[in-house]
């Protein structure tokens, strides 16, 4: 379901699901080229608030399910990825063993911004007004109105 009121690049590439995710994109979002948003992993649905931007080359799996508030920024090249392959058998080769269990999804709440080249994991959660440095990985909780530099995510302080 996509807002008439939404603004994606014809260059975008957002799938359908064969499983019955849905992609949720709200008004005044924005979608650069060369996003991808491939339902896969799971059947979590990804959802873009109101008033949100996503920049270039960034890449979107449904997993266990994506939620992105409103006015949320998000930085080019990034990575949602809230799925695990399972690879604890050594019997099987790890492409034929499925998925691990979900760690419950990708949670950015409102006026969240995300640096680029970051990468977001199953179970993390980004609390309302955060900021991630570039090139961080964030596998956790992030502190509201923090500001989070590096890989990995280290809080340095407090948004004023």
């Amino acid at each position: 379901m996509i807002s008439e009121k939404a603004r994606i690049s014809s260059f975008a590439d957002i799938e359908d699901s064969i499983k019955g995710s849905k992609v949720i994109v709200e008004a005044n979002v924005r979608i650069d080229a060369f996003v991808k948003i491939k339902p896969v992993g799971g059947m979590g649905d990804v959802r873009i608030g109101r008033n949100s931007f996503i920049n270039s080359g960034v890449v979107i799996y449904s997993g266990s399910g994506i939620d992105i508030g409103e006015d949320v920024l998000i930085a080019a090249n990034c990575t949602l990825a809230p799925v695990n392959h399972a690879y604890k058998s050594k019997n099987m080769k790890i492409s034929q063993q499925g998925f691990q269990e979900s760690k419950g999804g990708i949670i950015v709440e409102d006026d969240v911004w995300v640096g680029a080249n970051t990468v977001i994991l199953d179970g993390s959660i980004l609390r309302k007004g955060c900021v991630v440095g570039a090139n961080s990985l964030v596998n956790g909780e992030l502190a509201p109105y923090s500001i989070n530099l590096g890989s990995p995510v280290k809080q340095v302080g407090m948004r004023t």
